[in-house]
Parts: structure tokens; C-alpha cells; sequence
């Protein structure tokens, strides 16, 4: 099969392609030629778009599909449809279903489920078994069977000794680790940032305490044992100061934040809306700043959709009782390129891939393609009907984002909507 990208504006830094608008000609999954212009061969699918750019493939860091076990939130059939559409080429696929992903048998089948796709499935493994905080896991046997690193999905790691023998025990088979940073018993029953906007609510509030004093915990372990530690989604300026001080002390530590917590506040919750209750929860204005200037330093190292999509029975349900989670793969471009620049954003979306031991991927002759094509400029109000997720729990329905994805070209294949 081949495929023509009509004067595609390549965006990649370290190409010497770099903001060249060129065609790009796909031989059998392969890149064979890049110029300004080719004469397709015979039986070749051209690709012209308005204002086309093309990078890497993106990288997403964090995603749940419900398969198995929860279903009806979410399939990985159509979780991987839902990626590729929405521009990733690859995802990294949480432990959180039913059963919980704790054994190679469960990392194979979430690896089987996703064979011969255009988006690639990467799984994650719990970090302890049923995620329940009191045994490891199974982590070599599920590093054998394909698991790219180890976590327990926004459960945190209540047992430090259990995090210190992880790490240490990790470090035998350069595994990563990753911890999700809340104290429960700080955080009590909060459903919600705690500050002003909670008072004035009467919602019970979780303190960014919470998450800080479990990130400190963290980074002291860390320095104790070596081994590599991911945080995933921090959402506090303190955090970010922890984690900047942690790298200058030369620990192997990484982090990332969602999405959602660049652009949304817990303002955002007057209304009671529970598309807006996450985990984290929204943080105030000033961690909001925090987390955008993390990014640009490089403190915080990838952005993740944080994808997670809950049926409407646990959404449509009193603040309080509702289940924390956003969809996000939809619409992580779009609401990336609102705060960033084109480059900014892409870059970001192409990070993370050597940290869980993913092969980076480029754009030159020779190379597999592996690309995501898009429209950085377009500007539309997101709505349901851009949600190809089987749940619509989006905190960003109504909103104005900028940037339309056009599809994926990956494993020989692509997913390009006409």
C-alpha cells in the first residue's frame, strides 16, 4: 500500500525537515521518500488536507479502558479507534479494570485484545496485587509478558515500606515505578480542591498537603533506594518545586501532569458539574500557572489526557456520590494548543516514549512511519458529538479549542477520516 502526504508541514525539531512543507511518500508502512514533490506510483492514496502537518507519532501516558470488565465505559476496540482518531499512535493502558490487570495472563490478554491495530497498546501492570497497597504484584512476570511499567491507578502507595522493597526490587530489571501522589488520610473524604471555592460550596476538601507531603515521602525513598519513579499527575505548585529539587539531587525521577489541570481551575465547579470532579481535583489559579512554567522549565517531563471515561450511571449522580474521571483523548490537542504554541504542543505529545522503554520514532527515509497529521489552526466549540468515546464525560464540552486532528499512519495501516 502506498500513501502520499501532499505538502505536509512537518513539525520536529531535530529534523532537518523541520518546518519544510514537503510531500512524503509511504511504501509498505515505510517512509521511502521525502521531497518537495513526488509523482505518486500507481495505486496510491493521497493525502491533501487543508493546512497539513504531520509529526511523530504521539504518546499517550495514561489511559483506561474498561475492557475487561467494565465494558460499557469503554472496549479496546473502540478505545483504540478512539485514539487514533484523536491523533496517538501509541497508548500506555492502565491496570484499572476488572479483574485488575496483576499478572502476565492479564498483560497478555490486554496485549492479544490489541493485535494487528493502527494505534499501539502498551499496558500497564498494577504495582501491588489487586492494587490493594499490601502485596507486590507479579512485576518481572508481567515485564516479561510486555507490561512497560507498574502503578496502581490514582491509588496511592499507602505502605512506604511496600514502595522501598518495590523500587529496590525494580531496579533488577530496569522497571519503573509509578506512585500516585495522595495521603488518604489527609486527604478524608474530599471530593475537591480544599480552599476558598470548597467552603463557599460546602464540599469537603482535598489539601494540596495531600499530595505534597506524599511526594516528599516519595523522593526521600527514592534517594534511599535508586531505581526509576514516575509521579503521575501532579497538580500543585509545590509539587513542582519538589520535583525540580529531587532532579537537581540527580534522582531518576519523572513526572507528568493531565491536561484538564493546565486549563481548568476549581472555579470551575460552581455549577456542581460532575465532568469536572477529578483525581487529582482542579487546583487554584496559582498552581494552574505553577504547572504551565513546569512544563516549560522541563520539570514536569510529558502531558497526558489522563483519559477516563465513566458511564453516565456514575456520573449523573450527586457531587459527592459521582466517580472521579474525564475523557480527554478527543480533545487533548485541541485544548493543548489553546495555552501553546504549535511546536510547544507537539513536542509535548511526542514525549515519554524512552522513559517506559517505547522506541522513539522519527521522520526520515528509511524509518517506519509512524505519524500523526493534524491542523494546528482550526479553532471549534467542542461537543459531545466530538467525543468517539462510548462514555461522554468531558470537562471539556462547551469549550473553544483550537487544532483538528486528521488521523494516524502506523503499522502499515492508517486512520485518516475523509
Amino acid at each position: 500500500m502506498n500513501i502520499l502526504l501532499k505538502s505536509a508541514k512537518v513539525i520536529r525539531p531535530q529534523s532537518e525537515y523541520h518546518n519544510k512543507s514537503l510531500d512524503i511518500l509511504i511504501s509498505n508502512g515505510t517512509i521511502s521518500e521525502i521531497a518537495e514533490s513526488i509523482t505518486p506510483p500507481e495505486e496510491t492514496e493521497i493525502v491533501q488536507r487543508r493546512n497539513l502537518h504531520v509529526s511523530p507519532g504521539w504518546l499517550d501516558s495514561s489511559v483506561s479502558f474498561g475492557e475487561p470488565g467494565y465494558e460499557d465505559r469503554e472496549t479496546i476496540d473502540n478505545g483504540l479507534k478512539t485514539a487514533a482518531a484523536s491523533g496517538f499512535t501509541a497508548v500506555i493502558v492502565n491496570p484499572n479494570t476488572f479483574p485488575v490487570a496483576d499478572t502476565n495472563a492479564d498483560i497478555a490478554f490486554l496485549k492479544a485484545s490489541a493485535q494487528n491495530r493502527t494505534t499501539n497498546l502498551y499496558p500497564m501492570g498494577a504495582l501491588t496485587a489487586k492494587s490493594e497497597s499490601i502485596d507486590l504484584a507479579e512485576l518481572f512476570d508481567m515485564k516479561s509478558a510486555g507490561a512497560v511499567a507498574f502503578g496502581d491507578y490514582k491509588k496511592p502507595v499507602s505502605n512506604p515500606n511496600l514502595l522501598k522493597i518495590a523500587l529496590q526490587y525494580a531496579r533488577n530489571f530496569d522497571g519503573l515505578v509509578l506512585s500516585f501522589p495522595q495521603e488518604n488520610k489527609i486527604a478524608g473524604k474530599g471530593v475537591m480542591n480544599e480552599g476558598s471555592t470548597s467552603t463557599r460550596l460546602g464540599l469537603k476538601g482535598i489539601p494540596a498537603l495531600a499530595e505534597e507531603l506524599h511526594i516528599a515521602r516519595d523522593l526521600f525513598i527514592l534517594e534511599y533506594t535508586g531505581g526509576k519513579l514516575h509521579i503521575p499527575t501532579i497538580s500543585t505548585a509545590k509539587s513542582v518545586q519538589l520535583i525540580r529539587e529531587a532532579k537537581e539531587k540527580g534522582l531518576d525521577i519523572t513526572c507528568s501532569v493531565s491536561i484538564p489541570h493546565l486549563l481548568f481551575t476549581d472555579e470551575v465547579l460552581q455549577q456542581f458539574n460532575t465532568n469536572y470532579k477529578l483525581l487529582p481535583p482542579l487546583r487554584s489559579k496559582e498552581d494552574t500557572k505553577a504547572l504551565i512554567q513546569g512544563l516549560r522549565e522541563d520539570i514536569i517531563d510529558f502531558v497526558t489526557s489522563d483519559h477516563d471515561p465513566i458511564d453516565i450511571e456514575h456520573k449523573n449522580v450527586e457531587f459527592d456520590r459521582a466517580m472521579y474521571g474525564s475523557t480527554g483523548l478527543e480533545s487533548a490537542f485541541g485544548a493543548l494548543r489553546t495555552i501553546m504554541d504549535t511546536e510547544s504542543a507537539v513536542s509535548l505529545l511526542c514525549k515519554g516514549r524512552s522513559r517506559f522503554g517505547i522506541a522513539e520514532n522519527d521522520i526520515r527515509v528509511g524509518q517506519k512511519a509512524d505519524l500523526s497529521l493534524f491542523d494546528p489552526e482550526e479553532e471549534y466549540t467542542f461537543g459531545e458529538a466530538n467525543i468517539l468515546s462510548s462514555s461522554k464525560n468531558s470537562v471539556f464540552i462547551g469549550q473553544k479549542l483550537k487544532g483538528r486532528v486528521y488521523g494516524i499512519i502506523s503499522n502499515g495501516k492508517s486512520v485518516i477520516p475523509r
